[in-house]
C-alpha cells in the first residue's frame, strides 16, 4: 500500500535534503492604511486596488517555481504537499499556494488529497504516448497548413526562438530549454490566427513534458541538442515548402 509523507520542500526528511528555491518569489507586506480624522467622512473617496493584483502577482511567481520543482523531480511523484507548509517555505500566506495548485491540478500534474495537501501525480509510457499522439492531432494539420500559405520570410523571424532552444540545450538547462521550446511552438502556432488552439496545444505540449521528464529524469544534453536542432530543421523544411519533411519533424518531435 503506498504511504505518503505531508512535507513541504525545504523541510527535509531524515537524511533527504531538498533544493527548492524560493528565488524570484516576493513576499510584500500589505501597505499601512492613512489615518482618519474622527469625523471625517471617506466613503465618496474611491479605494485603492488593494491584493488581487499583488496576489495575482505572488502566485504566478509560486507557479513557476513550482513547475520548475516538479520538472526537476525535487516535488516527487507520489508524494503529498500541504498549501500552509509551502506557503511557509515561501514567506506567503496559503492563498496564493493553493491558487498555484489549483492551475497544476487543472493541468494534470497534481491532484487533490482531502484534508492534507496535493499528491504529484504520476506519470505512465502510456500517458506520454496518448498526450504525445494528442500533440501531433493538434499541430500538424496546422503547421502543414501554415507551410503552404505562409511566406519564407515569415520563418526567419522565428528563428530566434529556435536559437534560444539551441543556446538552452548547449548549457543543458532542462527547465529553460522546455520554457524555449513552448515559446518557439507557441509564436509558430499564433500563426494560425487561433488563440484557442495555442492555449490547447501549449496545455498539452507542458503535460508532455512533465511526463517525459518522468520516463527520463536523466536525458543527456546531446538528447535536447538533437531536439533544439528539429526546431531550425523544421524552419528550414517550412522555408522551402518541404511538406513531407515538415510533417515528419513536427509528428516525431517531443
Amino acid at each position: 500500500m503506498e504511504q505518503s509523507r505531508t512535507r513541504a520542500p525545504g523541510v527535509p526528511a531524515a537524511g533527504r535534503p531538498t533544493r527548492l528555491t524560493t528565488q524570484g518569489v516576493t513576499a510584500r507586506a500589505p501597505a499601512p492604511r492613512p489615518r482618519t480624522a474622527r469625523g471625517e467622512h471617506t466613503h465618496s473617496e474611491p479605494s485603492a486596488p488593494r491584493v488581487v493584483p499583488q496576489r495575482h502577482s505572488v502566485r504566478d511567481q509560486i507557479l513557476q517555481a513550482l513547475r520548475a520543482a516538479l520538472f526537476s523531480g525535487e516535488l516527487a511523484p507520489g508524494e503529498v504537499y500541504s498549501a500552509p507548509a509551502l506557503a511557509e517555505r515561501f514567506g506567503v500566506s496559503p492563498t496564493p499556494v493553493r491558487e498555484a495548485m489549483q492551475v497544476l491540478v487543472s493541468e494534470g500534474c497534481v491532484e487533490t488529497v482531502p484534508n492534507r495537501g496535493f499528491r504529484v501525480a504520476r506519470h505512465s509510457p502510456r500517458d506520454l504516448a496518448e498526450l504525445t499522439e494528442i500533440r501531433a492531432l493538434l499541430e500538424v494539420p496546422v503547421v502543414l497548413a501554415l507551410a503552404r500559405t505562409q511566406p519564407a520570410e515569415r520563418w526567419e523571424e522565428l528563428r530566434p526562438y529556435a536559437e534560444d532552444t539551441l543556446q538552452a540545450a548547449v548549457c543543458g538547462d532542462r527547465g529553460a530549454y522546455a520554457e524555449t521550446d513552448r515559446a518557439f511552438h507557441r509564436s509558430l502556432l499564433e500563426l494560425a490566427g487561433n488563440q484557442q488552439l495555442v492555449a490547447l496545444a501549449e496545455d498539452v505540449r507542458r503535460r508532455v513534458h512533465l511526463s517525459s521528464s518522468r520516463q527520463a529524469p536523466t536525458r543527456r544534453t546531446t538528447d535536447l541538442l538533437a531536439e533544439a536542432a528539429d526546431h531550425l530543421a523544421l524552419l528550414d523544411a517550412l522555408s522551402s515548402q518541404d511538406l513531407p519533411a515538415v510533417e515528419r519533424l513536427v509528428r516525431d518531435h517531443t
